[in-house]
């Protein structure tokens, strides 16, 4: 849906930059917080981490952008991503990738007028970013937990962005349209189409989503926070038990960031020859309803990698192939450098906020991404002496019962629904623990002092 230069009239695209550039500026501030992260016990997730991954993003999406899929005679669609970024890196940043990958289409490759600039970041990047990141937190948590309802949450967001970035296209077009056309008329017919290619979007949003979910899914930010509290039933009331202040350790996202990378470049320089050559949503319903009479030349169409082909190389495969590298290179790069600058302020003050004890204003309400959501089948741990514990997560329900028994110290354990127990000294003890939710029991050596800890990777 790359408006070009023509459709709209100059003050209203003059506005829409206007908007355009807002939203940019707005997101460059969400994502300092998005990007620097929480802070962990060994030291703090900052750009130098989290910005390669925005940049992968901006990079896939660049070229699943480039593979067209039919979804009508003679009509066929194409990824607009601003729901799948903002679900996997946050709204703010999923804005900022949705520009990048605007502007580079726009400079390099001669797509999306640059006059119009302003209008396709406010449709493909601030309505559907924005929408698709509240439609699926809204449903998150009215959902039943686990992997199913985020699946679902996912596929519904994806789904509804689309359609309604072409009504925000035609609501812009009424107000500053270039040819006189009948509005209903547009509105039916680009809402119409945009929902068949608004399934083709769902459908690669909750593909796409559901697999880094499946191997890390602590790097998908819209899915921070939703672990429920342990609970503790104390005098037959349940309590939140008291959570762990001392985080593990982040892992690199290396494996998945080269993973993700490969991925882009082989759908962007092989994949993208079989796209479908038919005109997308919007050039269909433009040349249809002559929205398309006064569209202008694209100020840079004499790029050398115009309509995603390098110059002077007659081989259709290759030239495709090649510029499809050079753009998913070139988009990785500068999206990198952009979310780095972005997020390179917020990690330094949270490195001097943690140096000097000073509590960090993020991670406490979005979640810690470095433990294990609780679709991944860990469950929450709490230690203690007779005590009967109720554990509640995404997965399921359920009761622990924890003992302990210390080798020396001093100290002594009540009688609770979970047995009795004493200790509390230095040294460890034995203690076991059975938890029914999810059908499952585990045993092993508890520290009066840490939290028994399960690895991530479990499955729902």
């Amino acid at each position: 849906m790359h408006v070009p230069d023509g459709f709209i009239n100059a003050p209203v695209s003059v506005a829409a930059g206007v908007v355009a550039a807002g939203a940019v500026a707005v997101s460059l501030r969400g994502a300092r917080r998005e990007l620097a992260g929480p802070a962990h016990a060994g030291g703090v997730v900052g750009a130098e981490r989290t910005a390669p991954l925005a940049g992968l993003v901006a990079a896939f999406i660049f070229a699943v952008q480039m593979l067209n899929f039919p979804v009508a005679a003679g009509t066929s669609g194409h990824l607009l991503g601003g729901a799948l970024a903002a679900i996997l890196v946050g709204p703010y940043t999923g804005v900022l990738c949705i520009a990048v990958v605007l502007l580079m289409q726009g400079i390099l490759f001669a797509d999306g007028g640059l006059t119009a600039l302003g209008v396709n970041v406010t449709i493909m990047g601030v309505v559907t970013a924005a929408l698709a990141y509240a439609l699926f937190r809204g449903l998150l948590a009215v959902l039943p937990g686990g992997r199913r309802s985020i699946a679902a949450a996912t596929f519904a967001a994806a789904l509804v962005s689309v359609p309604a970035s072409a009504a925000a296209f035609t609501l812009l077009y009424a107000i500053g349209g270039t040819t006189e056309v009948p509005i209903g008329k547009v509105l039916a017919a680009m809402v119409g189409v945009h929902v068949l290619i608004g399934i083709g979007e769902a459908v690669i949003t909750m593909l796409t989503v559901g697999a880094v979910i499946a191997v890390r899914p602590d790097l998908v930010y819209g899915v921070r926070g939703l672990r429920q509290p342990l609970k503790l039933r104390v005098d037959g009331k349940l309590v939140d038990a008291p959570t762990d202040s001392a985080p593990a350790p982040a892992r690199s996202p290396r494996r998945i960031w080269l993973a993700g990378l490969v991925s882009a470049l082989v759908l962007a320089g092989f994949a993208s020859f079989y796209a479908s050559a038919h005109p997308d949503g919007l050039e269909k319903v433009a040349s249809d309803n002559g929205i398309d009479r006064k569209i202008e030349e694209h100020a840079a169409a004499d790029s050398p990698l115009a309509d995603y082909g390098i110059e002077d190389i007659t081989n259709a495969r290759i030239s495709g192939g090649l510029a499809g590298v050079i753009g998913v290179g070139g988009t990785v790069a500068v999206g990198s450098g952009v979310f780095y600058l972005a997020a390179r302020r917020r990690s330094t003050q949270q490195s001097s906020d943690a140096a000097l004890g000073t509590p960090s204003p993020t991670g406490a309400a979005e979640g810690d991404p470095t433990q294990s959501p609780p679709w991944s089948g860990a469950q929450p741990q709490a230690s203690g002496t007779g005590t009967s514990v109720t554990g509640s997560s995404v997965t399921g329900s359920g009761e622990a019962k924890i003992s302990s028994t210390g080798s020396s110290g001093t100290g002594s354990g009540g009688t609770g629904s979970g047995g009795t127990g004493s200790g509390g000294g230095e040294s460890g003890g034995v203690g076991s623990s059975s938890a029914p939710s999810g059908g499952g029991a585990q045993s092993g050596t508890l520290s009066p002092g840490q939290p028994n800890r399960q690895p991530d990777g479990g499955r729902e």
